[in-house]
């Protein structure tokens, strides 16, 4: 079957990594549009993806939702990899656009267990204030925490939890481990320690990390409540969502002193550009820009993924379609497949 090629638009790649993949050649013969920037104005984003066929999500940077779509009336693909809780598929399912998502159910992401482990050892010895001493003429500030002997509270243990367990195991950690029955059962076929209790699981933790979904039954899953049961000494990691935790909470926790150190990769509201967030004013977290999955071997397995959806789109075969629904009404393609 003959290929027509598609206007493909790519939002959000802030640093222009994309057309510096191999897999970018995937696009070949298609009319690619990159934007660098995030664009949160509907007005400016409608018009900016007006002629656009084929539009390609990083991960959940730009919510894709009803009145956005219904104004984009040359869209027929959305093309992604992982979750889509920022896509309003029955929209795209009734205006027919078909949208694809590899889940990558095989394949965890070790950039984000890598970083979560950064994490962990930077806010144990707190690297970013011990580095910002000594550039500014002083020498040692504190003194930080050996792993080797303490306790890592895994909260959600999927493919990612797994990999950070066997991190902690490496450093001589006891694992501690939390979240759903899948978790649990999982947990305990791998021989971890479960807790008995979510309270006991905060409690017994000297680093908690969350490794869960966000969705309806996880947001604000880590309450004030739990964080006030953390130790003084205790360290909390966030790589996953930043719903997971009740609003405000952190925050208030961390001036509190339990726990007495965070550290996040991810915020409510993103990209984070505020100097003035109160996350970024505290002394005791230390954050990154949701660098978790943010590296080029990463980039490079997501989105071939993402690149290959839009040639089999493209040939007539759409691949991991999530809303299948829509394929007897789907809106025309030039090849009319």
């Amino acid at each position: 079957m003959t290929t027509t090629g598609l206007h493909v638009t790519i939002l959000d790649d802030y640093v222009d990594t994309l057309r510096t993949l191999d897999c970018f050649r995937l696009l070949d013969g298609h009319d690619v549009t990159i934007w660098n920037d995030h664009e949160p104005d509907l007005d400016r984003l409608a018009e900016r993806l007006a002629d656009t066929e084929a539009l390609v999500l990083i991960r959940e940077r730009t919510p894709i939702r009803a009145e956005l779509l219904g104004r984009l009336p040359r869209l027929r693909l959305i093309s992604q990899r992982s979750a889509f809780p920022h896509i309003d598929v029955d929209a795209c399912t009734r205006l027919g656009i078909v949208v694809c998502s590899d889940l990558h159910a095989g394949s965890p992401s070790y950039a984000t267990a890598e970083l979560t482990w950064a994490l962990v050892l930077n806010g144990q010895r707190d690297l970013p204030r011990q580095e910002a001493s000594l550039r500014a003429g002083r020498w040692q500030t504190h003194v930080g925490h050996t792993l080797r002997g303490q306790t890592l509270g895994i909260f959600g243990y999927g493919r990612i939890g797994r990999a950070v367990a066997g991190y902690g195991q490496a450093f001589g950690m006891s694992i501690l481990v939390w979240g759903g029955p899948g978790s649990l059962e999982r947990a305990a076929v791998d021989g971890l320690a479960v807790a008995e209790r979510k309270a006991a699981f905060f409690e017994a933790a000297d680093v908690v990390t969350l490794h869960l979904r966000l969705v309806d039954a996880t947001r604000g899953i880590v309450a004030a409540d739990d964080l006030a049961r953390m130790k003084p000494s205790a360290l909390l990691v966030n790589t996953s969502r930043a719903g997971l935790i009740e609003p405000g909470a952190l925050v208030d926790a961390l001036r509190r002193g339990r726990p007495g150190r965070a550290a996040v990769d991810v915020y409510e509201h993103e990209p984070l550009t505020d100097p003035d967030d109160p996350l970024l004013r505290l002394d005791n977290l230390v954050c990154t820009p949701h660098l978790g999955y943010v590296t080029r071997e990463e980039w490079e397995l997501q989105f071939s993924t993402v690149f290959a959806q839009i040639g089999d789109y493209a040939r007539g075969e759409p691949s991991n379609v999530v809303n299948p629904d829509v394929l007897p009404h789907a809106r025309s393609h030039p090849s009319n497949w």
